[in-house]
């Protein structure tokens, strides 16, 4: 504890003289003659002034400051131009050999269009290869048992007829009170709210006057900012860029066969076989409909279970008193409007009329706006002039002979039939092979016709 030297007041004085020791002296007495250890911090002594600071530092006295010699600087030589020509020629241009190069040969086969208007009598692999077969109907492995039932009686009876004992229900217990005898005498109706109660009278209702509507004697201005300063300007329609409807095409309806009608033909399908269902016949027994249930169930005579409503109790037979103490004490109160409690506002408003020049009507200049420039260009083909519709492809361009495809008419064309693949590709060889180019190339004798 800590034992502080002042001497109580004599309020508290008990006669004991006061303790100087502190509680570290008394539980940490000195040991013989053992010093403590001497204190490194440096003793304040004041340093006389024994000379003037002289303001040099080891850097200074150091370091000595060195001549700096400025680098020599070459100075480059006097461009002298070389006489005679250059020789702009290189190791590509004194080795290469320019050769003729000429149109590049496709590697592409040349087109073959195998079209004919002749009908095709060939039967296709599909066809050929799966033919309907004959099958017969396979005979049901279902093995028919009908139903047979028990003849002797079931005589094992059931966990609900071992474990179940019938008990007899005990009503509950009634909460309903016992029957306590109305008090005697009329029903004394006075309330401490009845007695003192004082009735005040209330003043008339503050009505506030409803003030007149005056209609404002300047005209309405309905045009805006925008309406004013920003008139429109007027100038042509842009013309629609949409090109011109036409009908490219004869109204005339088409004559002639597709190649959907010449080789899709429609062919004979039979219908297909109706499963005819068994028919049912009734079985001709009578049903037995008795259960195990109907015959060992016993019936028991339980009494029905007592209703657990209250009796009625005695009805009053005088007039129904619909008077309370609320509808007698607390009458509707006529209430005035509570006046709105709002600060006078320091900043008067102005009475004067009001200005309505705006800070952009009185700054605003109006400019007269310049159409834009147009960046159409200049029509450089006159419109009276006819369009030249001619292209390198129609001046350049020669017809060629159509090949006339052997499957036709073969006797006409050279061809004779050989066979045909299973592909149904029919092969013709012509009798007299003639050349079919400048580079003098043989025809093959044998070619394929549409299949």
């Amino acid at each position: 504890r800590h034992r502080c030297c002042h001497r109580p007041t004599k309020i508290y004085d008990d006669g004991a003289k006061p303790s100087h020791k502190t509680e570290y002296v008394e539980n940490y007495p000195g040991y013989g003659t053992v010093c403590p250890p001497e204190s490194c911090k440096p003793k304040p002594e004041l340093q006389e002034d024994k000379a003037r600071m002289d303001g040099t530092t080891t850097f200074r006295s150091d370091y000595l400051p060195y001549e700096i010699v400025t680098r020599p600087f070459r100075q480059p030589e006097e461009y002298r131009p070389k006489s005679g020509k250059i020789d702009l020629g290189t190791i590509y241009q004194r080795d290469y050999n320019p050769h003729k190069v000429g149109p590049v040969t496709l590697a592409r086969p040349r087109e073959r269009k195998h079209t004919s208007d002749a009908k095709v009598d060939t039967v296709p692999t599909y066809r050929d290869h799966y033919r309907l077969w004959k099958s017969q109907r396979t005979e049901s492995c279902k093995v028919e048992h009908d139903y047979e039932p028990p003849s002797e009686r079931f005589g094992n009876p059931s966990t609900f007829q071992d474990d179940y004992i019938p008990k007899q229900p005990n009503p509950p217990a009634s909460c309903k009170p016992c029957d306590s005898k109305l008090p005697e005498g009329p029903f004394d109706g006075n309330t401490i709210h009845r007695t003192a109660y004082v009735v005040h009278e209330l003043g008339p209702l503050f009505v506030r006057p409803r003030e007149e509507y005056k209609p404002s004697d300047q005209p309405f201005e309905d045009l805006t900012t925008h309406q004013r300063d920003f008139k429109g300007m007027p100038g042509e329609q842009a013309k629609s860029c949409k090109p011109e409807n036409q009908k490219h095409g004869s109204d005339d309806p088409f004559k002639g066969t597709t190649e959907f009608q010449d080789r899709y033909q429609p062919y004979l399908v039979t219908a297909p076989e109706f499963h005819k269902p068994r028919e049912y016949v009734p079985p001709t027994d009578k049903m037995d409909l008795k259960s195990s249930n109907r015959l060992d169930y016993i019936k028991h005579k339980v009494a029905p279970r007592a209703s657990m409503k209250p009796a009625p109790g005695r009805k009053s037979t005088g007039p129904f008193q619909g008077k309370t103490t609320t509808k007698e004490d607390y009458q509707p109160w006529r209430v005035c409007p509570r006046e709105p409690i709002k600060k006078e506002e320091e900043i008067q408003k102005p009475t004067g009329k009001f200005a309505s020049l705006t800070t952009f009507r009185s700054h605003y200049i109006p400019h007269q706006a310049n159409p834009p420039q147009s960046f159409k260009p200049v029509e450089v083909v006159p419109t009276g002039v006819p369009f030249k519709d001619e292209t390198l492809y129609r001046t350049e361009y020669t017809p060629k002979k159509p090949e006339v495809c052997p499957g036709l008419n073969p006797d006409a064309v050279g061809y004779v039939y050989v066979n045909t693949d299973s592909e149904g590709h029919r092969f013709y060889r012509r009798l007299s092979p003639e050349p079919s180019g400048p580079d003098c190339s043989p025809v093959p004798e044998e070619g394929p016709a549409v299949s």
